[in-house]
């Protein structure tokens, strides 16, 4: 059945792949927030331990909202690693960094997805979609914030 909700299917395509791109860096920054939640160790244990499990859960409720989106929008939403592979610009993490460079991983990777986003809203905008540049405007928000607290751990 095709779609008529005033966003022609070239802009919805778009906005798609602009959305893709958030699910993927989306999902791998989740990925990335619950290992370092796993693994994470010293004495800010607690405090991170904790600050990464409420950035981990909010994370795994945005994809869903970026995903259902996508879906709305009348296209399907990636969701195998290998599709986000090709699609996310946030780098994996191997290994067990320290806490501290846990945190600076998090602020880079929070930073990226913040770019994303506003790519997002462009395109929304340019579409008149406000739906989505609703959507990436929240998501600009929280990232921008949680970098901002994040960063605030890494002075002095």
């Amino acid at each position: 059945m095709d779609l008529n909700t005033g966003i022609s299917s070239e802009h919805r395509e778009k906005l798609a792949g602009e959305l893709s791109r958030l699910l993927a860096d989306s999902y791998t920054l989740y990925l990335k927030t619950h290992n370092f939640h796993w693994n994470v160790t010293g004495p800010m244990f607690q405090t991170l331990h904790s600050m990464f499990e409420l950035q981990y859960t909010e994370l795994a409720m945005a994809v869903d909202a970026v995903a259902e989106r996508i879906r709305a929008l009348g296209l399907p939403a990636p969701g195998s690693y290998a599709a986000f592979g090709r699609l996310a610009s946030v780098p994996d993490t191997d290994g067990v960094p320290k806490a501290l460079e846990m945190v600076k991983l998090l602020v880079e990777a929070h930073e990226t997805v913040i770019r994303t986003a506003r790519e997002v809203v462009r395109a929304a905008e340019e579409a008149g979609d406000q739906a989505t540049a609703d959507l990436g405007t929240q998501r600009l928000q929280l990232h921008e914030k949680t970098a901002w607290m994040l960063r605030s751990l890494l002075e002095d």
